[in-house]
C-alpha cells in the first residue's frame, strides 16, 4: 500500500481503477454516483468514461469489451434501477464467462435496509447484485474503497471468469479521508493448477481409447487454451467438437475441428470424450449433451459443477484448461494414425445438411466472405444466427460472441458497441432480428457520439419467428409475434449513421465489404420473408419437437462398433 494521502471515495475509486490498469469504464452518471463521475474526470487522460444512453447496454458493451480483449470491462450504474436495467447484461457475461467489474451505486450508508422510500432505494439491492456476481462487497468508508477494487480484481483474475460487484453509497463517495491506494502484485495469476495424478490417469484412458473425441466449450476460450487444445487433438488425433459457446477455439480449417453438427457423426464412435470447459448440458432436456452410457468420459473445467449430477465422469480434474491441456499434452505419447480423411468425410456431411437451409446458408456464406479473419461477428437471436452460430467458419478464437445459455434477445448491437470500444483495429459486424435491434436502438446515438465502426445486420421479417414458429408448431396457432418497424435506413440517418436497405445475400456480398471498410457505423436492413427451420441441425442432439422431424444422410464415418474394445481402468 501507498502512503495515504487525503481523497475523496470518488477519487480513491478513479484512481484505483487505475493502478488496476483499467483503462474503459461503461457507465449512466447519476445523483448518486457524482463523486465517482467527478473521480473519473481527473483521470480522463487514462481512463475513457463512455456513456451509452441505457444501463443495460453498459454492462453488455463491458462484456463485449471484457470477451474480445481480454481485460477487465467495468462498468458504473446508479442503485435500484440502473442495477435493474443492467442485470441482463451482468447474467449474459455471468453465462459466458466474462471478466464483468459492477460498480453499483446505493443510497446512503445510514438508510441501507430502512425502507425509507429513498431515490432508487430497492429492498435487498446487496442481494440482487450477489445473485448476478461470484463476490461483492459493500463499500463503508472511503479507505475501503482501494481495498474492494484490490479485491474485486483478484477475483475477476481467479477461478472461473464472472462477474464481480462493489457497491458504494454516495456519502462514501463524497466523504474526504486519509486513503492509502493499493498497489496490485506484479504479476497475478489465479488459475487452478490441476493434480498431476489425475492428468495422467486421464492421459492413460486417452491414449488407450480406440475413438477418443474432444469436447471444447466456453472455457477453453475463456482459459485462453486454444494452443493447447490444438497440442491435445493432434497428440490423439482425436475429432475437437466445439460447443457453440467455444466455436473458435480451434480453427475451422484444423483437420481435426468441427461443430456440433459433426458431433452427432463422431460422438457414436467415442470410447473416451474429453469434455474441456463446459456443463456438457443439453438446455432442451436439462441431461446430458450426449448418453454417458457407451463411453467414459473425462471432465475438466475450474468449477467442480461441470461434472455434478446429471453427469456421470469417470474421472474428472479441477483445475484451469490451458494448464490442464498443456500438462495432458505432456503426458500422452501421441504417433497415433491420422484421422484426417474421417473428419474430410464429416465436413463433407455438414456441408450437404447445412445447405439446404435456405436462405441462412446464403446469408452465412456472404458474412464469411466479407469478414476478416480477426473480425468479430456478435451473433444476436434471429434466424440467420440460429443457424451461423452452428456453422458459420471461425479461423480465430473470441471472434464469435453469442449471449450463450442465457439468451438475452437484444443484447447482440449494445454488446458489439463494447467490442468496437476495445478493438478499434478490428471489424465487428453486429447480425440482429428485427426484435432484437428494438431492444437497443436507440444506441445508435452511442455509435454515432463516438464513431464506433459497428456494421449491424437487421433481418426485417417483422415478426419474432421463432414465437411464431413454435407456436405453430404446437397450437396450430401464433400470438403476439407481429411487429411494427421503422424504416431503419431513414432512422439511421436521423442518428447520423450510414444505412441501406437489401433483399438478398448477393447485395450482402457487395455492400458489407464497403460498409467494413469505412470505418465508420452502419445500419444495413435486410428485407426477408420466412424462413427455412434451422433448428434440426444446430443442437448437439434432436431433442423434444425436433426429434424425427427430418431424415439425416447416413454417418458418414459408418455405423459404431456393437462391441467396443475394452479400455484401461480409471
Amino acid at each position: 500500500m501507498t502512503e495515504s494521502i487525503r481523497m475523496t471515495g470518488g477519487q480513491a475509486l478513479a484512481r484505483q481503477l487505475v493502478r488496476e490498469g483499467i483503462t474503459d469504464v461503461f457507465g449512466i452518471p447519476g445523483v448518486q454516483l457524482d463523486w465517482a463521475t467527478d473521480g473519473l474526470h481527473e483521470v480522463r487522460d487514462r481512463v475513457r468514461f463512455w456513456v451509452p444512453r441505457h444501463e443495460q447496454t453498459a454492462s453488455y458493451m463491458a462484456d463485449g469489451y471484457a470477451r474480445t480483449t481480454g481485460r477487465i470491462g467495468a462498468c458504473m450504474v446508479v442503485p435500484g434501477p440502473g442495477l435493474l436495467n443492467a442485470a441482463s447484461g451482468l447474467a449474459t457475461a455471468w453465462a459466458c464467462n466474462s471478466r464483468v467489474l459492477a460498480i453499483v451505486g446505493q443510497i446512503r450508508s445510514a438508510a441501507i435496509g430502512k425502507g425509507l422510500g429513498l431515490l432508487h432505494e430497492i429492498d435487498g439491492q446487496s442481494q440482487v447484485l450477489s445473485s448476478l456476481t461470484k463476490w461483492h462487497a459493500l463499500a463503508r468508508a472511503p479507505q475501503d474503497v482501494p481495498l474492494l477494487v484490490r479485491e474485486a480484481v483478484r477475483h475477476l483474475r481467479s477461478g472461473r471468469p464472472r462477474p464481480v460487484g462493489i457497491e458504494i453509497p454516495p456519502d462514501v463517495l463524497s466523504a474526504s479521508a486519509e486513503v492509502a491506494l493499493v498497489d496490485p502484485p506484479l504479476h497475478e495469476d489465479g488459475r487452478i493448477v490441476p493434480d498431476r495424478g489425475l492428468v495422467e490417469r486421464a492421459a492413460k484412458l486417452l491414449h488407450g481409447a480406440r475413438f477418443p473425441v474432444v469436447y471444447a466449450g466456453g472455457g477453453t476460450l475463456a482459459a485462453g487454451a486454444s494452443a493447447e487444445l490444438a497440442r491435445v487433438a493432434d497428440l490423439l488425433q482425436a475429432p475437437v467438437v466445439m460447443s457453440d459457446n467455444g466455436r473458435g477455439a480451434l480453427s475451422d480449417r484444423h483437420p481435426l475441428a468441427t461443430a456440433t453438427l459433426g458431433g452427432r457423426a463422431v460422438l457414436p464412435h467415442a470410447d473416451v470424450v474429453l469434455v474441456v470447459g463446459s456443463r456438457f448440458i443439453e438446455t432442451a432436456t436439462a441431461g446430458p449433451a450426449w448418453p454417458q452410457d457407451q463411453a467414459k468420459f473425462i471432465f475438466v473445467d475450474c468449477d467442480p459443477s461441470a461434472w455434478a449430477p446429471p453427469q456421470q465422469p469417470a474421472l474428472a480434474i479441477h483445475g484451469d484448461a490451458k494448464l490442464a491441456l498443456a500438462a495432458l499434452a505432456g503426458a500422452l505419447p501421441g504417433g497415433r494414425p491420422s484421422r484426417a480423411a474421417d473428419m474430410e468425410k464429416v465436413r463433407a456431411w455438414c456441408d450437404l445438411q447445412a445447405r439446404e437451409v435456405e436462405p441462412q446458408w446464403s446469408w452465412t456464406r456472404e458474412l464469411r466472405a466479407a469478414l476478416p479473419e480477426d473480425g468479430v461477428v456478435v451473433q444476436d437471436l434471429t434466424q440467420v444466427t440460429y443457424f451461423s452460430r452452428a456453422l458459420l467458419p471461425l479461423y480465430r478464437p473470441d471472434t464469435s460472441i453469442t449471449p450463450g445459455r442465457q439468451g438475452t434477445l437484444g443484447f447482440g448491437f449494445p454488446t458489439a458497441l463494447g467490442v468496437a470500444a476495445g478493438n478499434p483495429e478490428r471489424a465487428v459486424v453486429c447480425v440482429s432480428g428485427d426484435g432484437g435491434f428494438g431492444y437497443g436502438l436507440a444506441e445508435l446515438a452511442t455509435a454515432a457520439k463516438y464513431r464506433l465502426p459497428v456494421v449491424t445486420i437487421v433481418f426485417n421479417d417483422r415478426q419474432f419467428a421463432n414465437v411464431k414458429h413454435l407456436h405453430m408448431r404446437i397450437f396450430g396457432r401464433a400470438t403476439g409475434h407481429e411487429l411494427d418497424n421503422p424504416d431503419f435506413a431513414k432512422l439511421a440517418d436521423a442518428f447520423g449513421v450510414k444505412g441501406a436497405a437489401i433483399r438478398s445475400p448477393d447485395e450482402l456480398a457487395t455492400l458489407l465489404p464497403r460498409a467494413i471498410a469505412s470505418r465508420e457505423p452502419w445500419l444495413i436492413e435486410a428485407q426477408v420473408g420466412d424462413m427455412a427451420d434451422p433448428w434440426h441441425l444446430v443442437r448437439l442432439r434432436e431433442v423434444g419437437a425436433m426429434a424425427g422431424r427430418y431424415t439425416a444422410p447416413p454417418n458418414p464415418l459408418g455405423a459404431p462398433p456393437a462391441d467396443p474394445s475394452p479400455l484401461p481402468p480409471n
